[in-house]
């Protein structure tokens, strides 16, 4: 059976921020089951960012990110996004 994936509304610009900040993404969702939404590379790390417009982490989300041996950044905006891979401070909850 083929699920639809759902892109956060939020995606497009986070993506636009990150590459204009000289990192280069690889959207992961259309892979589903839970994997993080993007891979993020610069400077010769990688980060994997689960994004989130308005909503909670789902149950499958929850579990691979658990079940992963490395960290997975949730990010609501830019400046969250740009702070998980070390261009920015971290924002004010």
């Amino acid at each position: 059976m083929r699920h639809l994936h759902r892109v956060d509304a939020n995606q497009a610009a986070i993506v636009e921020a990150l590459q204009r900040a000289g990192c280069t993404t690889l959207s992961l969702t259309s892979i589903g089951q839970g994997c993080p939404d993007l891979l993020v590379a610069r400077a010769g790390q990688m980060w994997l960012l689960e994004l989130k417009a308005d909503s909670e982490l789902a149950q499958s989300q929850i579990a691979w990110i658990n079940a992963w041996n490395a960290k997975v950044h949730v990010v609501r905006s830019v400046d969250e996004a740009l702070a998980a891979v070390g261009l920015a401070k971290s924002p004010k909850p």
